[in-house]
């Protein structure tokens, strides 16, 4: 006879896990982010000590992350994400997951990153997986590292300001109005070096 009590449980995890992303608090991005995390880990059938081992972060954050005990950085993220098979915006778009074709400006999920202080807006309608436009504001003097993510194509389109994308051993400076597409998977840095802010779109289409 087949012992389904691990299933089960697997499962009743699972739907506790949606449960929360629905009753959380609409401006409560944080506790939204922290069960999406919880529900992509567990939907994998994942330990906490298996998506540490895939995402080189530590138990104890994780942990920390999914009880909402620290506000994750977006380096962090990104490698959660990663360890996933998806860039940082797929897993915020999924936080809002939604029916309507129409992301009215009002609506659209905006994420501040604690460590670096710059903001993430997300502009596409969260259910269209397709095609996600995010809109990003690095302040001045900061930079941002990602882990290689999985995405078919990428790219960048700065709007105000100049940024410095580093991808693997290439650099490149990019000022208003310029827009790189991004090659093969790799680590990527995206960095202001000025003393003003920079502002730039960036564009994923999924595999």
């Amino acid at each position: 006879m087949i012992d389904c009590s691990a299933h089960w449980q697997g499962l009743n995890s699972i739907v506790s896990l949606m449960d929360t992303i629905v009753d959380a608090p609409t401006d409560s991005m944080d506790a939204r982010i922290a069960a999406r995390v919880g529900l992509e880990r567990a939907s994998r059938g994942w330990t906490v000590a298996e998506l540490a081992t895939r995402s080189g972060v530590s138990r104890a954050m994780i942990s920390k992350i999914e009880k909402q005990e620290v506000r994750p950085t977006a380096s962090l993220l990104g490698r959660i994400a990663a360890s996933f098979g998806m860039p940082l915006s797929l897993l915020l778009a999924r936080v809002e997951a939604g029916p309507s074709r129409v992301s009215r400006h009002s609506d659209q999920t905006i994420w501040r990153d604690p460590d670096t202080g710059y903001i993430r807006r997300s502009l596409s309608p969260p259910h269209d997986r397709r095609l996600q436009l995010t809109l990003i504001d690095l302040p001045p003097g900061r930079r941002i590292t990602f882990p290689p993510a999985a995405f078919a194509h990428q790219q960048i389109w700065v709007l105000e300001g100049r940024l410095i994308f580093h991808e693997g051993d290439d650099t490149t400076e990019l000022k208003a109005g310029d827009c790189l597409s991004m090659g093969e998977p790799s680590h990527c840095t995206f960095e202001n070096k000025s003393r003003r802010g920079c502002q730039y779109l960036l564009a994923l289409m999924q595999r």
